[in-house]
C-alpha cells in the first residue's frame, strides 16, 4: 500500500469518524444527558457547598458535548484508519468492507467493552474526588492490557492456524484472551463508590447510554469507513450504457 493510498484512507477514516460522531452525539444527547441531569440534581441536593458555574449546564450539554464528541470521532477515525492499513490482508482474506467491520468490532470490545465491564462509567455524584487519579490509572491500565492481549490473541491464532485449522486456532486464542482477562478482573482492585441512596435506575440508564454511544460510534464508523475503503481499493468498472459508441480497435 503506497503513501497516497494511506493518505486517502486516512482522510476517509476521519470523515467516517466525523459521521459516526454525529450519530453518537444524537445518542449521547437524547439518552445520556437526561441521566446526567438527574445525577447533577442528586449531587446538588446532597451538597452543602454551592460552587459558581464557570460554564453553564446548557452550554455543556449542547456545544460542549458536540465539540467533544465530534473531535473525538475525527481523531479516533484517523487512528482506526491507520490500523486498518496495517490489518488489511494480515488478518485474513477479507474485503476492505469486511476488514473495517471486523476491526471496528474487535476494537470496540478491546478498547471499551472489556474495561467497561471491570470499571463501568459513572455519572456525576458517583465517585470520591480524592480517588479520581487512582480510578483513571486503573481504567487506562485495564484498557491497555485489553488491547495488548487482543493483539497477542490475534498473533496466537494466526500462528496456530496452520496446525490446528482456523476454527480451533480462533477458539484457543479467544479462550486464552478470556482467561487472562478473567485473571486481571480478579486481581485488579474493585472500586465501589456509589452512594447508598443514589438512584439505581439513574446509574443503570447512564451506563447503558454510555455503552450505546460507543456501540453507535464504532458501528457507524465500521459501516461508513468500510464502504469508503471498498470504493477506493476495489472500484467498480465503469458501465457502458446502451447506445454508447465503442471505439474500434486499431
Amino acid at each position: 500500500m503506497n503513501s497516497a493510498t494511506v493518505r486517502n484512507l486516512l482522510v476517509r477514516g476521519m470523515l467516517a469518524g466525523l459521521a459516526a460522531g454525529v450519530l453518537a452525539l444524537v445518542v449521547a444527547y437524547f439518552l445520556g444527558e437526561p441521566s446526567v441531569d438527574k445525577a447533577i440534581g442528586f449531587e446538588d441536593a446532597h451538597s452543602h457547598e454551592h460552587e459558581m458555574e464557570i460554564v453553564s449546564r446548557s452550554l455543556q450539554s449542547t456545544a460542549g458535548l458536540a465539540t467533544g464528541v465530534l473531535i473525538y470521532g475525527v481523531a479516533f477515525g484517523g487512528i482506526a484508519a491507520l490500523a486498518f492499513c496495517f490489518a488489511l490482508g494480515r488478518v485474513g482474506r477479507f474485503s476492505p468492507r469486511a476488514t473495517a467491520l471486523l476491526l471496528s468490532g474487535c476494537a470496540l470490545l478491546a478498547v471499551y467493552v472489556v474495561p467497561f465491564l471491570k470499571y463501568p462509567a459513572n455519572p456525576p455524584a458517583v465517585g470520591d474526588p480524592d480517588t479520581i487519579g487512582k480510578r483513571t490509572t486503573l481504567y487506562f491500565l485495564m484498557m491497555v492490557l485489553s488491547v495488548l492481549l487482543a493483539i497477542a490473541a490475534a498473533i496466537l491464532g494466526k500462528r496456530l492456524a496452520p496446525s490446528l485449522g482456523t476454527w480451533y486456532a480462533t477458539v484457543v486464542a479467544l479462550a486464552a484472551f478470556a482467561l487472562v482477562i478473567g485473571l486481571a478482573y480478579a486481581f485488579l482492585p474493585v472500586i465501589n463508590e456509589v452512594p447508598a441512596d443514589f438512584p439505581a435506575t439513574v446509574l443503570w440508564r447512564f451506563r447503558l447510554s454510555a455503552l450505546a454511544m460507543q456501540i453507535t460510534l464504532w458501528g457507524g464508523f465500521g459501516l461508513a469507513f468500510g464502504e469508503l475503503a471498498e470504493r477506493l481499493l476495489n472500484p467498480k468498472p465503469a458501465r457502458v450504457t446502451a447506445g454508447t459508441a465503442v471505439p474500434a480497435p486499431h
